[in-house]
């Protein structure tokens, strides 16, 4: 069995204090960026007095790089599980990707980890050689099981020929770490990971949850609601099919007929003139974001993002 000098690898800790420390930063970060890229020096004056008082209320928070949050709140927040019988690399593990700041939990079997609640799991760590269930076999039993297919799966394993590369792989591995293990690369392989395979999946929920947004709109089209900055917008029925529309579409230039057929009732009779009020009075309900709305001369309205 490979013993492991534990004190070449350990690091500093991350305690829950830093945690909140590096999210604070992050944040105030995002803003910065999002102020510097998107607004000139007349929109930034609007949102914030720079010279008097700095209000956060005043900033457009939600229009910051959400990229850039989601990936430091997965790096911290994220839960991971490591599968290994042996206890000295469970330890080690646990302990370096605690210092990174992910909730770790061990295993020392696949039987084990078979009875834990895996769908509460963002990535599993998987030795290949354990005891009568191998990491082959559990990784087989949860790529076919429909509520843990989607966790991503590392192998972790002293087997460094090629057939059990591919076979890991075929199975569904995301990726593959030869022992003795690198703690640097660990880390990084988790990172890439848990980014490659956890954004599409908040994404993919987004979407089948009827969720539009751009930057700080978000329209539920189940609720029929609209938020802008966090804050819930008041709208008529036709301004929300307008938003809607817009935003379900966006660059695509939508003639006032078009207007007319896809968000008032077939029955009602509506000058062209109708949908222009409309556009403007939508246009000032959602503040700021008016501007992405353009007006395409001789042909109608879009959503310009």
């Amino acid at each position: 069995m490979q013993k492991y000098d534990k004190s070449i690898f350990k690091e500093t800790p991350i305690n829950s204090d830093y945690k909140t420390e590096m999210i604070t930063k992050l944040i105030i970060y995002s803003i910065i960026f999002s102020l510097r890229s998107n607004t000139n020096d007349t929109t930034m004056s609007h949102q914030c007095n720079i010279q008097s008082t700095f209000s956060v209320d005043k900033i457009n928070i939600f229009a910051m790089q959400r990229h850039l949050l989601l990936l430091l709140i997965f790096d911290i927040l994220m839960k991971i599980l490591v599968v290994d019988d042996e206890l000295d690399i469970c330890e080690l593990l646990q302990y370096n990707l605690e210092t990174e700041g992910y909730e770790v939990v061990t295993a020392n079997s696949a039987e084990e980890a078979l009875a834990l609640p895996l769908n509460e799991y963002a990535l599993i760590l998987l030795d290949v050689m354990m005891g009568e269930m191998s990491g082959f076999q559990m990784a087989r039993k949860l790529k076919e099981d429909p509520s843990t297919s989607h966790i991503p799966i590392i192998f972790i394993t002293a087997l460094d020929d090629e057939d059990n590369t591919v076979k890991g792989l075929n199975i569904g591995a995301d990726d593959y770490i030869d022992k003795p293990l690198s703690m640097k690369e660990v880390k990084a392989r988790v990172r890439v990971v848990l980014r490659r395979t956890t954004i599409p999946l908040i994404l993919k929920e987004r979407k089948t949850k009827n969720i539009i947004c751009y930057e700080g709109i978000t329209l539920n089209q189940n609720a029929k609601a609209v938020t802008i900055d966090g804050e819930e917008l008041t709208l008529t029925k036709l301004e929300y099919e307008l938003l809607s529309l817009l935003l379900q579409n966006p660059g695509k230039v939508f003639s006032r007929e078009d207007i007319l057929t896809h968000c008032w009732p077939q029955d009602v009779y509506v000058l062209d003139r109708t949908v222009d009020v409309n556009i403007t009075r939508l246009r000032k309900k959602i503040g700021h974001y008016g501007k992405q709305i353009k007006t395409r001369i001789g042909y109608g309205y879009c959503f310009e993002k």
